[in-house]
Protein backbone atom coordinates (compact mmCIF):
# COMPACT_ATOMS: atom_id res chain seq x y z
CA UNK A 1 0.00 0.00 0.00
CA UNK A 2 0.93 3.65 -0.28
CA UNK A 3 0.44 6.43 2.26
CA UNK A 4 -2.48 8.83 2.17
CA UNK A 5 -1.75 12.23 0.64
CA UNK A 6 0.29 14.62 2.77
CA UNK A 7 2.13 17.94 2.49
CA UNK A 8 5.91 17.95 2.81
CA UNK A 9 7.99 20.57 4.66
CA UNK A 10 11.72 20.80 5.40
CA UNK A 11 12.90 22.26 8.70
CA UNK A 12 16.16 24.23 8.73
CA UNK A 13 16.79 24.10 12.49
CA UNK A 14 15.00 23.13 15.70
CA UNK A 15 13.31 26.52 16.05
CA UNK A 16 12.02 26.25 12.50
CA UNK A 17 10.70 22.74 13.15
CA UNK A 18 8.84 23.86 16.28
CA UNK A 19 7.41 26.81 14.39
CA UNK A 20 6.25 24.65 11.49
CA UNK A 21 4.50 22.23 13.84
CA UNK A 22 2.62 25.10 15.44
CA UNK A 23 1.70 26.79 12.18
CA UNK A 24 0.47 23.57 10.59
CA UNK A 25 -1.59 22.60 13.64
CA UNK A 26 -3.13 26.09 13.74
CA UNK A 27 -4.10 25.66 10.09
CA UNK A 28 -5.98 22.46 10.87
CA UNK A 29 -3.25 20.08 9.73
CA UNK A 30 -2.09 16.96 11.60
CA UNK A 31 1.71 17.28 11.26
CA UNK A 32 4.30 14.66 12.16
CA UNK A 33 8.06 14.89 12.33
CA UNK A 34 10.15 12.55 10.20
CA UNK A 35 13.85 11.84 10.68
CA UNK A 36 14.92 8.33 9.65
CA UNK A 37 11.33 7.35 8.85
CA UNK A 38 11.88 3.70 9.79
CA UNK A 39 8.93 3.67 12.20
CA UNK A 40 6.58 6.27 10.73
CA UNK A 41 6.71 5.36 7.03
CA UNK A 42 5.64 1.70 7.41
CA UNK A 43 2.66 2.83 9.50
CA UNK A 44 1.79 5.41 6.84
CA UNK A 45 2.10 2.84 4.07
CA UNK A 46 -0.39 0.59 5.86
CA UNK A 47 -2.63 3.62 6.57
CA UNK A 48 -2.22 3.05 10.31
CA UNK A 49 -0.98 6.64 10.51
CA UNK A 50 -2.38 9.39 8.29
CA UNK A 51 -0.64 12.68 9.01
CA UNK A 52 -1.69 15.45 6.66
CA UNK A 53 1.79 17.02 6.78
CA UNK A 54 5.36 15.86 7.37
CA UNK A 55 8.13 18.06 8.74
CA UNK A 56 11.47 16.61 7.61
CA UNK A 57 14.32 16.91 10.12
CA UNK A 58 16.90 15.62 7.63
CA UNK A 59 18.57 19.01 7.09
CA UNK A 60 19.23 19.22 10.84
CA UNK A 61 21.75 16.37 10.61
CA UNK A 62 24.47 18.95 10.02
CA UNK A 63 23.85 20.32 13.53
CA UNK A 64 26.62 18.74 15.68
CA UNK A 65 24.50 18.88 18.83
CA UNK A 66 21.85 16.68 17.21
CA UNK A 67 24.28 14.21 15.68
CA UNK A 68 26.88 13.53 18.37
CA UNK A 69 27.70 11.80 21.65
CA UNK A 70 28.61 13.86 24.72
CA UNK A 71 29.90 12.73 28.10
CA UNK A 72 29.21 14.96 31.11
CA UNK A 73 30.31 13.50 34.40
CA UNK A 74 28.68 10.09 34.70
CA UNK A 75 26.02 10.81 32.03
CA UNK A 76 25.98 10.10 28.30
CA UNK A 77 23.96 12.36 25.99
CA UNK A 78 23.06 11.13 22.52
CA UNK A 79 21.85 13.66 19.97
CA UNK A 80 18.37 13.10 18.62
CA UNK A 81 19.48 12.36 15.04
CA UNK A 82 22.20 9.84 15.92
CA UNK A 83 21.39 6.57 14.15
CA UNK A 84 21.21 3.10 15.64
CA UNK A 85 24.20 2.13 13.50
CA UNK A 86 26.29 5.00 14.85
CA UNK A 87 25.60 3.75 18.38
CA UNK A 88 26.41 0.19 17.32
CA UNK A 89 29.85 1.29 16.09
CA UNK A 90 30.61 3.77 18.86
CA UNK A 91 33.12 3.19 21.66
CA UNK A 92 30.97 4.20 24.62
CA UNK A 93 33.10 2.71 27.38
CA UNK A 94 32.10 0.03 29.89
CA UNK A 95 29.46 2.18 31.63
CA UNK A 96 27.25 2.39 28.53
CA UNK A 97 28.51 -0.46 26.37
CA UNK A 98 25.09 -2.12 26.67
CA UNK A 99 23.74 0.50 24.25
CA UNK A 100 26.12 -0.59 21.49
CA UNK A 101 25.57 -4.30 22.15
CA UNK A 102 21.80 -3.92 22.12
CA UNK A 103 21.78 -2.46 18.61
CA UNK A 104 22.26 -5.86 17.02
CA UNK A 105 18.61 -6.54 17.84
CA UNK A 106 17.32 -3.47 15.98
CA UNK A 107 15.90 -4.56 12.63
CA UNK A 108 18.35 -5.04 9.78
CA UNK A 109 21.38 -3.00 8.72
CA UNK A 110 19.47 -0.62 6.40
CA UNK A 111 17.04 0.14 9.23
CA UNK A 112 19.84 0.71 11.74
CA UNK A 113 21.59 2.97 9.23
CA UNK A 114 18.57 5.26 8.84
CA UNK A 115 16.57 5.00 12.06
CA UNK A 116 17.34 7.41 14.89
CA UNK A 117 17.57 7.10 18.66
CA UNK A 118 15.02 9.83 19.37
CA UNK A 119 12.67 8.61 16.67
CA UNK A 120 12.47 5.21 18.33
CA UNK A 121 11.95 6.65 21.81
CA UNK A 122 9.21 9.06 20.68
CA UNK A 123 7.48 6.33 18.65
CA UNK A 124 6.93 4.52 21.95
CA UNK A 125 6.69 0.92 20.74
CA UNK A 126 6.43 -1.29 23.82
CA UNK A 127 9.06 -3.67 22.43
CA UNK A 128 11.46 -1.06 21.02
CA UNK A 129 14.97 -1.61 22.34
CA UNK A 130 15.53 2.10 22.98
CA UNK A 131 12.40 2.35 25.12
CA UNK A 132 13.62 -0.47 27.37
CA UNK A 133 17.11 1.01 27.52
CA UNK A 134 15.66 4.39 28.50
CA UNK A 135 13.99 2.85 31.54
CA UNK A 136 17.00 0.69 32.35
CA UNK A 137 19.50 3.56 32.36
CA UNK A 138 17.30 6.36 33.77
CA UNK A 139 17.23 8.31 30.53
CA UNK A 140 16.03 11.90 30.34
CA UNK A 141 14.38 12.98 27.08
CA UNK A 142 15.19 16.60 26.20
CA UNK A 143 12.47 18.32 24.16
CA UNK A 144 12.12 21.80 22.68
CA UNK A 145 8.72 23.40 22.15
CA UNK A 146 7.04 26.79 21.92
CA UNK A 147 7.19 27.08 25.71
CA UNK A 148 10.93 26.43 25.72
CA UNK A 149 13.01 23.36 26.57
CA UNK A 150 11.98 20.73 29.07
CA UNK A 151 13.23 17.39 30.34
CA UNK A 152 11.11 14.25 30.59
CA UNK A 153 12.37 11.39 32.83
CA UNK A 154 11.99 7.96 31.23
CA UNK A 155 9.76 6.90 34.12
CA UNK A 156 7.22 9.50 32.93
CA UNK A 157 7.76 9.05 29.20
CA UNK A 158 5.74 6.01 28.10
CA UNK A 159 1.97 6.24 28.52
CA UNK A 160 0.68 3.30 26.48
CA UNK A 161 0.42 1.98 22.93
CA UNK A 162 2.60 4.29 20.82
CA UNK A 163 1.84 7.13 23.25
CA UNK A 164 4.51 9.20 24.99
CA UNK A 165 4.80 12.38 27.05
CA UNK A 166 6.25 14.35 24.12
CA UNK A 167 3.72 16.98 23.01
CA UNK A 168 2.68 17.26 19.34
CA UNK A 169 4.38 20.67 19.07
CA UNK A 170 7.70 19.54 20.60
CA UNK A 171 10.92 18.35 18.97
CA UNK A 172 13.19 15.98 20.89
CA UNK A 173 16.77 17.20 20.70
CA UNK A 174 18.64 14.64 22.82
CA UNK A 175 18.35 11.62 25.09
CA UNK A 176 20.58 11.69 28.18
CA UNK A 177 21.39 8.44 29.97
CA UNK A 178 22.18 9.08 33.63
CA UNK A 179 22.70 5.62 35.14
CA UNK A 180 26.04 4.00 34.19
CA UNK A 181 25.68 0.21 34.18
CA UNK A 182 28.78 -1.87 33.43
CA UNK A 183 26.83 -5.06 34.15
CA UNK A 184 23.85 -4.73 31.83
CA UNK A 185 22.34 -6.62 28.90
CA UNK A 186 19.36 -6.68 26.56
CA UNK A 187 18.00 -9.72 24.79
CA UNK A 188 14.79 -10.57 22.97
CA UNK A 189 12.87 -13.16 21.00
CA UNK A 190 11.29 -12.66 17.57
CA UNK A 191 10.05 -15.17 14.99
CA UNK A 192 12.83 -14.08 12.64
CA UNK A 193 15.84 -11.91 13.25
CA UNK A 194 14.92 -8.33 12.49
CA UNK A 195 11.21 -8.77 13.17
CA UNK A 196 9.51 -6.97 16.03
CA UNK A 197 10.21 -8.74 19.30
CA UNK A 198 7.42 -10.73 20.91
CA UNK A 199 9.07 -10.16 24.30
CA UNK A 200 12.35 -8.46 25.18
CA UNK A 201 14.19 -7.96 28.45
CA UNK A 202 16.81 -5.48 29.63
CA UNK A 203 18.59 -5.93 32.96
CA UNK A 204 21.37 -4.48 35.04
CA UNK A 205 23.18 -5.78 38.12
CA UNK A 206 24.41 -3.15 40.57
CA UNK A 207 25.12 -3.98 44.19
CA UNK A 208 25.28 -0.33 45.24
CA UNK A 209 22.26 1.22 43.48
CA UNK A 210 20.15 -1.88 42.98
CA UNK A 211 19.43 -4.01 39.95
CA UNK A 212 16.95 -3.31 37.18
CA UNK A 213 14.64 -5.61 35.24
CA UNK A 214 12.67 -4.10 32.33
CA UNK A 215 10.33 -6.02 30.02
CA UNK A 216 8.78 -5.16 26.67
CA UNK A 217 5.92 -6.91 24.90
CA UNK A 218 4.05 -7.76 28.10
CA UNK A 219 2.06 -4.53 28.53
CA UNK A 220 1.03 -1.49 26.47
CA UNK A 221 4.35 0.15 27.39
CA UNK A 222 7.73 -1.16 28.59
CA UNK A 223 7.65 -1.86 32.32
CA UNK A 224 10.03 -2.36 35.21
CA UNK A 225 9.43 -5.46 37.33
CA UNK A 226 10.02 -4.59 41.01
CA UNK A 227 9.31 -8.14 42.16
CA UNK A 228 12.32 -9.42 40.22
CA UNK A 229 14.43 -6.40 41.17
CA UNK A 230 13.82 -7.06 44.87
CA UNK A 231 15.21 -10.58 44.55
CA UNK A 232 18.16 -9.34 42.54
CA UNK A 233 19.07 -6.78 45.20
CA UNK A 234 18.97 -9.26 48.06
CA UNK A 235 20.81 -12.26 46.67
CA UNK A 236 24.22 -13.49 45.62
CA UNK A 237 24.64 -13.25 41.83
CA UNK A 238 24.67 -16.64 40.17
CA UNK A 239 22.54 -19.17 38.28
CA UNK A 240 20.10 -19.82 41.13
CA UNK A 241 19.40 -16.15 41.74
CA UNK A 242 19.08 -15.38 38.03
CA UNK A 243 16.59 -18.23 37.55
CA UNK A 244 14.59 -17.02 40.55
CA UNK A 245 14.48 -13.50 39.15
CA UNK A 246 13.23 -14.85 35.83
CA UNK A 247 10.49 -16.81 37.58
CA UNK A 248 9.52 -13.76 39.65
CA UNK A 249 9.29 -11.59 36.54
CA UNK A 250 7.07 -14.13 34.78
CA UNK A 251 4.77 -14.40 37.77
CA UNK A 252 4.43 -10.63 38.18
CA UNK A 253 3.27 -9.71 34.67
CA UNK A 254 -0.14 -9.89 33.02
CA UNK A 255 0.71 -10.08 29.32
CA UNK A 256 -1.83 -9.98 26.48
CA UNK A 257 -3.10 -12.75 24.26
CA UNK A 258 -2.78 -11.91 20.56
CA UNK A 259 -1.76 -13.33 17.21
CA UNK A 260 1.93 -13.30 18.18
CA UNK A 261 1.44 -15.49 21.23
CA UNK A 262 -0.66 -16.31 24.26
CA UNK A 263 -0.22 -14.82 27.71
CA UNK A 264 1.27 -18.09 28.94
CA UNK A 265 3.75 -18.10 26.06
CA UNK A 266 4.82 -14.55 26.87
CA UNK A 267 5.33 -15.46 30.52
CA UNK A 268 7.59 -18.35 29.51
CA UNK A 269 9.53 -16.03 27.21
CA UNK A 270 9.88 -13.43 29.96
CA UNK A 271 11.23 -16.03 32.39
CA UNK A 272 13.78 -17.31 29.89
CA UNK A 273 14.87 -13.91 28.61
CA UNK A 274 15.31 -12.32 32.04
CA UNK A 275 17.41 -15.30 33.15
CA UNK A 276 19.54 -15.17 29.99
CA UNK A 277 20.00 -11.42 30.17
CA UNK A 278 21.16 -11.59 33.80
CA UNK A 279 23.74 -14.24 32.90
CA UNK A 280 25.00 -12.05 30.03
CA UNK A 281 25.11 -8.93 32.19
CA UNK A 282 27.12 -10.69 34.88
CA UNK A 283 29.55 -12.20 32.39
CA UNK A 284 30.06 -8.93 30.48
CA UNK A 285 30.79 -7.03 33.66
CA UNK A 286 33.21 -9.68 34.79
CA UNK A 287 35.36 -9.31 31.68
CA UNK A 288 36.17 -5.65 32.29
Amino acid sequence: MKPAAFRYHRAHDVTDAVGLLGELAAAGEDPKLIAGGQSLMPMMNFRLARPTALVDLGPLRRDPALNSFRRTGSSLTIGALVTHRAVELAELGPDFDVLSRAMRWVGHLPIRSRGTVAGSVVHGDATAEWCLLALLLDAVVVAEGPRGPREIPAAEMFHGFYTTAVEPDEVVTAVRFTRPSPRAALTEFARRHGDFAIVDAAVSIDAERGGRVVLGGVAPAPVRVPEAEALLDGGVPGPELFAACGAAAAAAIDPPDDAAGSAAYRRRLARTLVTQALHEAWEKGGTR
